[in-house]
Order: C-alpha cells, then structure tokens, then sequence
C-alpha cells in the first residue's frame, strides 16, 4: 500500500487551479454511471445499429453487479482519505467502499462496448473513461490498485457484453449495421 499512496501523493503534488477545476468536473462524469447510461439511451434511441446501446446497457449491468454489489462489500477497502483525512476534498467524498473504483469501471465498459462498433465514438469515449480514472486518483478518492481493477473489469465487462450481443443477433438472424 505504501507504493500507492507514493502515487496519490505524486499527484497531490501536481494540484493547482485549472487541474482542480478540470479534475473536479471530469469525475462527476462518472456518477453513478449517469453519464455513460444517458449516452447509452440516447444511442439506442438515435443509432439504427441497436447492438451498440444493448452492449453498452449489458456491459454497465455486468460492471455494476461485479463491482458495486460483489467486489465493494466482499473487499471492504478503506479509501484514501479515510486513512488520511488531512488531504482537502475537492469533491463530495463517497461513503462507500474503494475497491474497486466504480467510476472507471463503468466508463471503460461504456466506452469499450462503443468502439466495438464506432471507432470514432469509442475512441473519444476511451479517452474520457481514462481522464475520469485518472481523477479518481487525483481527487484522493481511490489508490491505483481500485482504479486499475475497475479499468480492467469495465474492458473485460464490455468485451464479454459485445460478444454475448453479436451471439445473440447472429442466432436471431439480426445483421443490422450502423
């Protein structure tokens, strides 16, 4: 553990004004999986290729069980700041458990369940799931262990969803494309 508070506090290090404001703001990106479920509803509403939304809808319903209902309570891993209470919060601190950061991993699903099947959507989508991870380590909320584990959990979680999705069409004869 000592390693990761090295981290968390290489990045109190670097704080200043514009990445307070900027890492503030990133992370609220990924409450409560709001952002990516909108995203997710408003491409299943607008994009033909429906096998993109039910990945993505599949993919945070996987993450989210693993993570928030299994992993949390089973590890029980104090976050950083209730071991150090003398970092200033930026952010309204969780109540829950840290392990693993559920942020990230709802945004790498969103985002991986994407670009499966737009490139350019999922690219930006990476991009932003990876800014809302590295908040979380800079915001003091999580060690790099419980960002690291929701990263991986969200690309297996969105891996697994696209499969399971293209199964399922190919079974029930759909060949939509976007």
């Amino acid at each position: 553990m000592a390693w990761e508070f090295d981290v968390l506090y290489w990045f109190q290090s670097i704080h200043g004004p514009i990445q307070d404001a900027f890492f503030s703001f990133i992370t609220h990106f990924g409450d409560a999986g709001l952002f990516w479920i909108i995203m997710t509803l408003l491409v299943l509403i607008f994009v033909k290729d429906k096998r993109v939304g039910l990945t993505a809808i599949l993919a945070l319903v996987i993450e989210a069980s693993i993570c928030n209902l299994l992993l949390k309570p089973l590890v029980a891993r104090d976050r950083p700041f209730w071991i150090d209470p003398s970092v200033q919060m930026l952010v309204n601190p969780p109540s829950d458990y840290s392990f693993p950061s559920g942020h990230s991993g709802a945004s790498f699903a969103a985002a991986v369940a994407f670009v499966q099947y737009n490139r350019k959507w999922g690219i930006a989508a990476i991009v932003l799931a990876a800014l809302i991870a590295i908040s979380r380590m800079y915001l003091f909320i999580h060690f790099p262990t419980d960002v690291l584990t929701g990263i991986l959990l969200g690309i297996a979680s969105g891996i697994v969803s696209g499969i399971i999705i293209r199964a399922l069409y190919r079974h029930f004869g759909k060949t939509q494309q976007v």
